[in-house]
């Protein structure tokens, strides 16, 4: 697992490209087991602050009482049609996987209200270049790899 300066100083390109894509807009998707193990999506606003990635809850959630029995997370962010009439100039998405560890929030604007840093275990760029989709990716592990395919008319980029 890694912080985020940790990911930073791993893989500073890719980082940057990750975190442009989640700058693009407030409202990013989080994924959380239920109890039943199931996958439950939520909207989530997200800070990288302080070499850090932080997830704010309110209380009383249904993503908070996830995590409180499943710290693993996943985050997608927020995308952008590609320009009209061409396909090919898609910016791309980016995604998290990792685990949310609960830190102090005494200034949280909403009563009660809880904060995580996420550890990431996984981070995946997906774009295009050159008319091919190409997904970057980094784990914990350390291992990356770009892996490319043709875009073609029936792709939904």
């Amino acid at each position: 697992m890694a912080s985020w300066i940790e990911f930073v100083t791993a893989e500073p390109a890719l980082a940057r490209q990750v975190e442009d894509r989640f700058g693009i807009r407030k409202h990013k998707t989080l994924a959380t087991l239920r109890k039943d193990g199931s996958p439950r999506i939520s909207g989530i606003e997200v800070e990288f602050a302080d070499g850090e990635l932080f997830l704010g809850m309110m209380p009383g959630s249904l993503k908070l009482h996830d995590l409180e029995r499943d710290p693993r997370i996943a985050l997608h962010s927020p995308t952008d049609d590609p320009p009209p009439g061409n396909p090919r100039g898609w910016p791309g998405e980016a995604k998290l996987a990792g685990y949310a560890l609960e830190v102090d929030f005494p200034d949280s604007p909403v009563l009660g209200g809880r904060r995580f840093r996420v550890d990431i275990t996984e981070a995946v760029l997906t774009h295009l270049s050159h008319g091919i989709r190409e997904k970057e990716r980094a784990d914990s592990s350390g291992a990356e790899s770009g892996i490319g395919r043709p875009a073609g008319p029936a792709d939904p980029v």
